[in-house]
């Protein structure tokens, strides 16, 4: 339920020397290597930040859910984590607070805690939330124990607190909690707070792999691939990185690709991975759109597009993916093909610069 859900910790894995995104290093085989950019951790984000102040809020512009709603232990749906749900935070707050007054419902705590860290239906107050997060984690709440976790490595419960965060991490993570598992098991990897201990690491992925977790499949799909921490084992890499695509990750699609297209792990399926290739590069992944300009250059899973293959490179090179023999395709073009391409690729180019100037 935590909006300050996956706010995953710090970039570790790069600091601990783990490549994840072995994508970047894993070469379609169409001839040389394009040059990677630097590579990334498995799937952290930056660390949470308070939601935008909000003016006086109204029952209007319902937002998705963030996760199906808890019922009562009686088998009554609770009213409250609804009405937040569909948006309706004053009656959310109202609920909420009537049940913490009458029942000291715990989830209703961590339903207040939760509209006081983004501003829903109150003013925001990080304060107030990590107080109503941490009476709910006192009592054994799993979501509240991960969101003031958060709160403590994100320095958001006062100075930062890596150990209290670790320690909220464990505990839900025991209680089955595949989002502190996950950020625990990027602890391990790290090596500072802890030993750095890929055996544990990758065990705490794979109780959060094992129900769903697509950041842990693709963590836990990465030591496999790697030897680290497990035995090497190509197959069950593949069979991580399946799922992982499966519920639409990203770099999981991108490496899943690839080995589908050199049959690395997996047997050889070079229409399915130029598929991936295609969704993933149309989400914005810049490896992707280099490996998708490969593939319609050539015309293996796709047909071949000279006009598709360079707007690919070009955006891919816009976003730091270089690969000089492309350029020196694209060179041999004619004027008009490049023209045509260049055409096609404006309007990513121009929503890459503003991407750009909006975080400088």
């Amino acid at each position: 339920m935590s909006g300050v859900r996956h706010a995953s910790i710090l970039a570790i894995a790069v600091s601990a020397g783990m490549v994840v995104s072995a994508a970047a290093q894993a070469p379609i085989q169409l001839g040389p290597a394009p040059t990677p950019p630097a590579p990334s951790a498995p799937a952290p984000k930056p660390a949470a930040k308070p939601a935008p102040r909000k003016p006086a809020p109204t029952q209007a512009a319902p937002a998705a859910p963030l996760a199906p709603a808890p019922t009562e232990a009686r088998g009554e749906p609770d009213l409250a984590y609804g009405a937040f749900q569909r948006g309706y935070y004053l009656t959310a707050f109202s609920i909420a607070t009537q049940r913490v007054e009458e029942r000291k419902d715990v989830k209703a705590m961590t339903l207040l805690g939760e509209l006081y860290a983004n501003g829903l239906g109150v003013e925001h107050n990080d304060k107030k939330a990590a107080e109503w997060y941490r009476l709910a984690a006192d009592r054994g709440d799993r979501e509240a124990m991960f969101a003031l976790a958060m709160f403590h490595l994100g320095g958001r419960a006062g100075p930062a607190n890596r150990e209290q965060g670790a320690k909220l991490l464990a505990a839900a993570a025991k209680l089955g909690h595949a989002a502190s598992a996950y950020d625990l098991g990027l602890i391990y990897i790290e090596g500072q707070l802890f030993p750095q201990d890929f055996a544990r690491a990758a065990e705490l992925f794979r109780s959060a792999a094992q129900v769903g977790y697509p950041e842990a499949q693709y963590a836990l799909a990465t030591l496999y691939k790697e030897g680290r921490g497990v035995p090497k084992d190509l197959a069950e890499a593949g069979r991580l990185l399946a799922a992982a695509s499966l519920a639409d990750h990203t770099e999981a699609q991108v490496e899943y690709a690839i080995a589908l297209f050199n049959g690395s792990g997996v047997p050889r399926n070079e229409p399915v991975a130029a598929a991936l290739l295609k969704k993933a590069a149309r989400k914005g992944n810049a490896i992707a759109q280099n490996r998708l300009a490969n593939v319609l250059a050539v015309g293996r899973g796709l047909p071949a597009d000279l006009v598709e293959a360079i707007k690919w490179h070009i955006i891919a090179k816009a976003g730091g993916v270089s690969d000089i023999p492309l350029d020196a395709f694209v060179a041999k073009q004619t004027p008009e093909v490049r023209a045509a391409a260049e055409k096609a690729a404006k309007p990513w180019l121009d929503a890459i610069k503003e991407a750009r100037e909006q975080r400088s």
